[in-house]
């Protein structure tokens, strides 16, 4: 029996976990990397423990961390990608001015690609670049799509486009739209109703 099993721990249950804490980032050049994390995505330096014995750096903004670790030899780092491609590993941050962000970039000669996600006529801007070491960072304004959770039942892996008939999508979105208004608008003439018999 394994130990989640004798603890009779459900495989499907939350960890305590609070949030992002930091991403670590193996370095050819730390000084190099901190700087550049620095000036284009604002983060600031940080006190690191002493008692580490390897140089590197620590940064915070925006509620997380990155840990830079200098390599000892530079076939520890991966090589700069000769194409930025948005489907590589990365990591996003949040923005509300994606125009800036690209204007900011274009000053420091970062080379960027950028994409644009739609789902149910809500839109997604996407800029992808990479730091010195070849690592992706994408700038989106990812939070215009609502996060809704999917039922046990239901398979998390999204088809590709070309198995899903479009416009059926876009009627059902359609239907659940105006379903989520008729509902609403229930609730506030109940609520009325109920405001006008207590004031009775």
């Amino acid at each position: 029996m394994g130990v989640l099993q004798e603890q009779n721990v459900e495989s499907n249950s939350a960890l305590p976990l609070l949030s992002l804490n930091h991403v670590s980032y193996l370095c050819k050049s730390v000084a190099e990397s901190a700087k550049f994390y620095q000036e284009v995505l604002g983060f600031v330096l940080i006190r690191r423990p002493s008692s580490f014995q390897f140089e590197g750096a620590w940064l915070f903004n925006y509620g997380i961390g990155i840990h830079l670790l200098q390599c000892n030899s530079t076939n520890d780092v991966q090589q700069m990608p000769a194409k930025i491609n948005p489907k590589d590993n990365h990591i996003s941050f949040q923005c509300t001015d994606i125009e800036l962000v690209k204007k900011r970039l274009r000053e420091m000669g970062v080379k960027y690609e950028t994409a644009l996600v739609e789902e149910g006529g809500v839109f997604v801007d996407q800029l992808f670049f990479h730091d010195p070491d070849g690592y992706m960072i994408e700038i989106c304004n990812c939070d215009n799509i609502p996060v809704i959770p999917l039922s046990a039942s239901a398979c998390s892996i999204k088809k590709p486009q070309s198995y899903i008939d479009a416009k059926q999508q876009r009627s059902m979105a359609s239907t659940n739209a105006l379903n989520a208004a008729a509902m609403e608008t229930r609730m506030m003439e109940s609520l009325f109703a109920n405001m006008i018999n207590i004031a009775l």
